[in-house]
């Protein structure tokens, strides 16, 4: 079954797929913490659908939210009050946010936070940390995974297509290096609107006093601060990176979870960045226009209340990272005995084993890891019934103890066989 569907996909898709995940899986259902391909395999879902599904695949009141305002209408294009509920709801839990506006993806939502940015300083250079992720726009494309080094501050388009002049307006510095920041922000600082980072990058946590520092460097310097929190707001804490490393930026970006599992998405911020999407504010010559068909449609709105609402129940956070913490404990008691040199790298609510002796602070640490042993690991994972992206491992709160058995099981089958010729 799966193969026809696989076939098809060849004749009418690129690559055979959507060009987000590994096309050779067509998922045909999902329910709690485990998704089902079309040949009827079963997997424990680490995937989440890249994050979104933190309560798991169809948890019954986020369904009967959704059922309820689908009875009502689906999308207006005019503003909905569940929409402006859930604003009022973001803008309680999150510390930057004064005011925010919606979008349909993350990568929206990071285009738009620059190009406020750039309208609120008059400049036009962005910095960004190499290997950072902020969507697929021109400016993120650049060093997003580089395979060549390159000296910094210099990047690297990693995309056809790109305009010529898009490299020159894009600095790229190494993710937890203080000193390296201080000094590009020295040098170019009356050049950048902003610097923009993942608080958490991909995998690799901040190191003690970088976030501030670039809190420090960039008020000093005038600069705003946005943090990409697309997949750590609502995960790492209630409200995010920032509630959890006590650093505010000026704006931030949210996805996945605040759309419960629809297309959703948020600029947030000060207010008086924020104005620049107000013409009677600013003025026609400070006007940044955002417009967008879906943007807070009222069934992602009603989605995104409900699964705010259940994680911000006693225990749920607790719940989610005595998971991961369960899951890296089976990593280390089935990779110990091997003798490979590995680390576990990230937080329990959102990590990856890392092949390699080396230690792992920014992009390059990353990808210096044993690339052929990870995919070894990960295929033979898959094998057992572990459906996870290439270099992650998204905790849930649907996870059972069922389920962690089944992730134990699957651990211990692929550390036995990881080094087998």
């Amino acid at each position: 079954m799966q193969d026809a569907w696989l076939n098809r996909a060849k004749a009418v898709l690129p690559a055979g797929g959507f060009g987000n995940f590994d096309p050779s899986i067509v998922v045909r259902e999902g329910h709690g913490a485990r998704v089902w391909d079309e040949n009827g395999k079963e997997y424990v879902d680490y995937l989440i659908s890249s994050g979104p599904m933190i309560l798991g695949h169809d948890h019954p009141e986020v369904i009967e939210a959704v059922r309820e305002q689908l009875g009502k209408g689906m999308t207006f294009f005019a503003s909905n009050a569940r929409g402006i509920e859930l604003a009022e709801v973001i803008c309680q839990a999150v510390p930057c946010a004064e005011q925010l506006r919606y979008l349909s993806t993350g990568g929206e939502a990071d285009m738009y936070a620059l190009r406020l940015a750039r309208a609120h300083t008059g400049r036009d250079k962005i910095l960004k940390f190499e290997g950072g992720y902020h969507g697929m726009s021109a400016e993120a494309m650049i060093s997003i995974f580089p395979d060549r080094l390159e000296n910094f501050p210099n990047g690297i388009a990693d995309s056809a297509g790109l305009p010529a002049g898009v490299r020159e307006s894009v600095l790229v510095a190494p993710f937890n290096d203080e000193a390296f920041v201080r000094q590009i922000l020295a040098e170019h600082g009356d050049e950048i609107a902003a610097v923009i980072v993942e608080p958490l990058q991909r995998l690799v946590p901040p190191e003690p006093g970088f976030l501030e520092a670039l809190r420090e460097e960039t008020s000093k310097r005038g600069i705003v601060l946005i943090f990409d929190e697309i997949v750590t707001g609502f995960r790492l804490a209630y409200g995010g990176a920032q509630e959890r490393y006590g650093v505010v930026p000026d704006l931030c970006t949210l996805g996945k979870i605040v759309g419960g599992g629809f297309p959703l998405a948020v600029v947030a911020g000060k207010a008086e960045i924020m104005a620049h999407f107000d013409k009677a504010a600013v003025g026609r010559a400070g006007f940044t226009p955002q417009i967008g068909t879906l943007s807070g449609n009222p069934v992602a709105a009603v989605a995104g209340l409900k699964t705010l609402e259940i994680l911000r129940r006693a225990g749920s956070y607790e719940q989610i990272s005595r998971r991961g913490e369960a899951v890296m404990a089976m990593l280390r008691r089935a990779l110990d005995p091997l003798g490979v040199a590995y680390q576990i790298v990230g937080d329990p609510v959102l990590f990856d084993v890392v092949f390699s002796a080396r230690p792992v602070r920014d992009y390059r640490g990353v990808a210096g890891g044993d690339q052929a042993l990870s995919a070894r690991f990960n295929a033979l994972l898959r094998e057992r019934g572990i459906l996870k992206p290439a270099s992650k491992i998204y905790a849930s709160l649907a996870l059972t103890e069922a389920d962690m058995a089944w992730t134990e099981d699957a651990i211990a089958h692929a550390a036995a066989h990881l080094l087998d010729s």
